[in-house]
């Protein structure tokens, strides 16, 4: 294959581009004019242009998958089935986990494999925010349970291959000395997307349609501004690797034995997860069956908690990110950020107030903020084979995020049933995050 040996088309492009094959030197010349070059490649840092859209396109994705979780579901499966709409609730959330936990390593190993002239994970950012968006189209027209759990699995096999390659840019674009303040404010997406998501459920209560496609809408604009932005990698397909079941299998396991550091960084995100998909899954039931508030007021009580959850993880995953990138240091944000997590789910578990409920949801923001910001530059710090199969890994990480989705679910009513109330529910779950700070402890390949 050809290289470049010279400067591109101009004295300020500088030399970072000399020796790159030709096709990647062009898409860095185009890049460099947006205002967005990959400083992995280039060997600088990466420009506030292309952080600014990194970040509007993962918040866009957030705004229109997690509206639904927090609000949307529960209420339409709440309209169709109020008898069962614990159970049902449980089985649709538990499906689409289930899809989720395969889908995204799946995709993260396609997008690797990936030789679309126009770039690896291009395809998957536009193709999954278009399919997200079909998916949740038809939840918000369904007619029963069943159709509410297709449209759900659709989303979110969709937005877990938009997620497979979003996840991947950060080891494809950004140096290592800048992860942790960009995984900072990558962090601040996740309850911005939120905190949007539930504004706009609530303004647009009155249209179903409305409540769910204009999210989606958002993160498909979103997701085609950093189409155009990404100065992505391309792979000549005489370069794409063989492709057998062994692949496929290795799509969904990296070996501990081998990686332990990843492996224990991967168990700390597991635990930690399964108190975030309690608090997701069951927070509209806990408001409305624990603390005796009417399905009309749950989009206002969940979008005020969601705000202050919001605030309070845009603090400390900015702060919390530049101050692991200062100190060098990684493993003490994260076992602290999850014991802060697991400190407010005690707090929501005896909540005798919605004011107490606040105060849990504002910790719960500490402890995410800074755990997500943080744990993120850790994995892709130790991360195996980060320059030729970073999505396919990645996604195996998802699998921490997406498979406490699926079990909690399917174990929860056991629980509610055996405890009578959620409290012994949450208890459980403050547990199994305080378990994911001592997990961190044993990563030895970073401080």
């Amino acid at each position: 294959m050809d290289t470049w040996e010279g400067p591109v088309a101009g004295p300020e492009q500088g030399d970072w581009t000399r020796g790159m094959p030709m096709q990647f030197a062009e898409d860095k010349f185009r890049s460099t004019v947006r205002g967005c070059p990959s400083a992995v490649a280039g060997g600088g840092r990466v420009g506030w242009p292309f952080v600014a859209a990194y970040a509007l396109a993962y918040t866009g994705m957030w705004m229109a998958l997690l509206s639904p979780v927090l609000v949307g579901l529960t209420l339409r499966i709440r309209a169709i089935d109020p008898v069962h709409a614990a159970s049902d609730l449980s089985l649709v959330m538990g499906m689409g986990a289930l899809l989720a936990l395969f889908g995204n390593p799946f995709f993260g190993h396609l997008s690797d494999r990936t030789t679309w002239r126009h770039g690896m994970r291009r395809p998957w950012l536009l193709g999954g925010a278009l399919g997200g968006m079909a998916g949740l189209a038809l939840v918000a027209q369904a007619t029963s349970v069943a159709q509410i759990l297709v449209g759900w699995c659709i989303t979110q096999l969709a937005y877990n291959a938009e997620l497979a390659a979003l996840v991947a840019i950060l080891p494809d674009q950004v140096p290592q000395r800048q992860r942790g303040t960009v995984s900072g404010i990558i962090g601040v997406s996740l309850p911005v997307g939120m905190v949007a998501g539930t504004f706009l459920v609530q303004a647009m209560a009155g249209s179903t349609l409305a409540m769910f496609l204009v999210p989606a809408t958002i993160a498909v604009a979103c997701a085609a501004w950093l189409v155009w932005l990404l100065p992505d990698r391309r792979l000549p397909p005489s370069q794409r690797p063989h492709y057998d079941l062994r692949e496929l299998l290795d799509c969904f396991w990296i070996n501990p034995r081998r990686f332990p550091d990843f492996g224990w960084a991967w168990g700390s995100r597991f635990l930690l997860f399964a108190g975030v998909a309690t608090l997701l899954t069951y927070q509209g039931l806990y408001l409305m069956e624990h603390q005796g508030r009417t399905p009309a007021e749950v989009p206002r009580l969940i979008f005020l908690s969601t705000l202050v959850q919001a605030c309070t993880v845009t603090v400390f995953s900015v702060v919390g990110g530049r101050l692991s990138d200062s100190a060098g240091r990684r493993k003490v944000f994260v076992a602290a950020a999850a014991l802060i997590y697991a400190l407010a789910l005690l707090v929501i578990a005896f909540a005798a107030s919605y004011a107490w409920f606040l105060v849990g949801m504002a910790l719960t923001g500490a402890g995410q903020g800074m755990y997500l910001a943080v744990h993120l530059a850790l994995v892709t710090d130790v991360l195996p084979d980060s320059e030729t199969h970073a999505a396919r890994n990645l996604g195996i990480l998802n699998i921490a995020n997406v498979l406490p989705q699926s079990l909690v679910p399917a174990l929860a009513p056991a629980v509610l049933a055996a405890s009578g109330g959620y409290a012994a529910l949450f208890v459980i779950a403050a547990i199994l995050v305080a378990l994911g700070a001592w997990a961190i402890r044993p990563v030895r390949g970073v401080g």
